[in-house]
């Protein structure tokens, strides 16, 4: 395999050229005289040919010197408006961000959002993919995705949005009707709705100081939406577990009953995950940010 070109001792020449100083090409660029003598020497031993001559009284190019010129001083020209551009990006981001998230969590607590931090970054523009299976952030070129999780995954970079808690909840006509589970293991006589967007077996999984339980549900539907398991749960076709966000107007409003208070389900929360991968663009980061101060301030508000 050929070697890469040598654009940066081809850059310099183009900026020595176009002084026509050594001197002054240096305090342009912000080098010392010697780097860019020696690059200038590495590109001619490269090309094994001179392309300077220079003098106390003289400056002139040779006639590889001239022929090359034009060139490198494209490539000089191309590497300062790459910098530009990505300078001018960073004080005034810009672009487009492909953004996954929960169905559910993405519609009610996410998309709301977005609208005020469109209005503070007009030249951003965000694509939203809804969907509950478990998106490939980097297969699907996705830049960032928000996952609520137990532990996010140890193969793309994490930061943490908001707590998301977890309760086993059921209607009054249910409970009137087949009674309050007074411990975890109960629930084995209870019906019960799975929620899962995965082939496995869904586990719930309840701790009470140094006491832990498991069950593994049973019951007449499994979905993997929350939304379209609240009609059940508020019907009376059973128990449930969801995140705190489906649930709370209709705790409040007595529809669904909190069950088991004194255990804990494991508690989830919402990350924000992008690519381990090298910087990310700023219009990344700021939402990402924006994000984080929007969702911790609701869950501060609300709680």
């Amino acid at each position: 395999m050929p070697k890469l070109p040598d654009l940066e001792g081809l850059a310099i020449f183009a900026k020595v050229a176009e002084c026509r100083s050594f001197t002054e090409a240096a305090a342009e660029l912000r080098l010392s005289k010697a780097t860019v003598s020696k690059a200038i020497g590495r590109v001619e031993s490269r090309l094994g040919a001179r392309l300077i001559v220079r003098t106390a009284r003289r400056f002139e190019l040779t006639d590889a010197g001239r022929q090359l010129v034009g060139r490198a001083a494209h490539i000089l020209a191309e590497g300062e408006a790459a910098e530009n551009v990505t300078q001018a990006d960073a004080r005034s981001p810009r672009g487009l961000v492909r953004l996954a998230a929960p169905t559910s969590f993405g519609a009610l607590q996410v998309a709301p959002l977005l609208t005020e931090f469109l209005a503070a970054f007009p030249d951003i523009s965000i694509d939203l993919h809804l969907s509950d299976a478990m998106t490939d952030v980097i297969g699907e070129g996705f830049d960032a995705a928000v996952r609520i999780a137990v532990q996010p995954g140890a193969s793309l970079v994490a930061q943490r949005l908001c707590g998301m808690p977890r309760y086993l909840v059921g209607s009054p006509a249910y409970l009137d009707k087949h009674g309050r589970p007074q411990h975890p293991l109960h629930l084995a006589e209870h019906r019960c709705i799975g929620y899962s967007y995965t082939t496995n077996a869904e586990v719930w999984r309840f701790t009470k100081g140094d006491k832990s339980a498991s069950v593994r549900p049973s019951g007449p539907l499994r979905v993997n939406n929350g939304d379209a398991m609240m009609p059940a749960l508020i019907a009376g076709a059973g128990l449930g577990v969801l995140p705190e966000f489906f649930l709370r107007e209709a705790i409040e409003s007595k529809r669904l009953e909190r069950l088991l208070p004194d255990w804990s389900i494991p508690l989830g929360a919402v990350y924000w995950v992008t690519q381990p991968e090298g910087p990310l663009p700023r219009r990344v980061q700021l939402l990402g940010d924006f994000l984080v101060d929007k969702l911790t301030e609701r869950q501060h508000r609300d709680g």
